[in-house]
């Protein structure tokens, strides 16, 4: 690592080539396609190339073969040896200057029975999937968590075909209304818990920072919204979403809070976001 840990540092000095591995932290863990990464930052493909091949040479990203598409990934192991070395070096093991990475994620905070934990879902228009996941976490676990969503675009309106599903599967769509994430983002705001992108546009965009330093994952997958053919096939799509959304949850809902630290906790809803082989890949 002490020859290695100079060539990352120079490599991710550079202001685009930073830019390339951060728009990829916030994809991880799906494999993001050459093309969708120069287009989100505005780069040409030729330039684009050199930037991820120097990531690729450091050994913090990795490129892999669909088709005729190059998809790229973030190493996280070689990510976290990378954070973990200059925590150790600098910080020598104390805590107090490593938190919040160090510290159990309920350090400092009442145990899970005692409060509720609350939870953003963020998509681009807070009109499907992210209204999708507010209503399943709700309903799910409402006794242990808040649920809220938000789009990142400037104006919304509920998709049709998403409250039909909502009505089908027995939500109260009463409580629902598009928001954008702005109305998240005060000093009277809510303080987030976690924060998760469920489609790839959002997690595209170089949001702030949240306050509170949240825990947070890319959930991507296809947008219903998109489907083409009968009203029989596009309220299929909106299904396969909301199921999707529902294993994710769930799967959620049900790890140990009370004995992950942060940097546990980060792991397993990254896991989680891989979940449905496919989706969002």
């Amino acid at each position: 690592m002490e020859e290695e840990i100079p060539s990352r540092l120079s490599i991710l000095g550079h202001p685009q080539r930073l830019a390339v591995f951060r728009l990829l932290m916030r994809r991880y863990p799906d494999r993001v396609p050459a093309g969708e990464l120069a287009e989100a930052l505005g780069l040409k493909a030729s330039t684009l190339s050199a930037y991820l091949s120097a990531l690729q040479q450091a050994g913090l990203v990795s490129q892999e073969r669909a088709g005729t598409s190059l998809l790229y990934r973030i190493v996280m192991t070689e990510v976290r040896r990378t954070f973990d070395y200059l925590l150790l070096d600098c910080c020598r093991g104390r805590p107090d200057l490593c938190s919040p990475l160090s510290l159990p994620f309920s350090t400092g905070t009442p145990p899970m029975s005692d409060r509720k934990y609350k939870v953003l879902f963020i998509c681009t228009g807070n009109s499907a999937r992210s209204i999708f996941a507010e209503s399943i976490l709700r309903k799910e676990a409402g006794d242990r968590f808040e649920a809220f969503s938000a789009g990142t675009s400037h104006r919304s309106d509920l998709n049709p075909f998403a409250l039909e599903v909502l009505r089908q599967k027995g939500h109260d769509i009463s409580v629902l209304r598009s928001k954008n994430v702005t109305e998240f983002q005060g000093d009277d705001a809510p303080k987030f818990d976690f924060v998760f992108t469920v489609c790839n546009q959002a997690a595209n965009e170089d949001c702030p920072a949240w306050t509170g330093q949240p825990v947070s994952a890319h959930w991507g997958m296809p947008d219903p919204v998109k489907a083409e053919g009968t009203d029989a096939q596009k309220s299929l799509a909106f299904q396969q979403a909301f199921g999707a959304l529902q294993n994710r949850i769930k799967a959620f809902t049900a790890l140990p809070f009370a004995s992950l630290d942060r940097i546990s906790l980060q792991r397993a809803v990254d896991d989680i976001g891989r979940t449905d082989a496919g989706v969002g890949a």
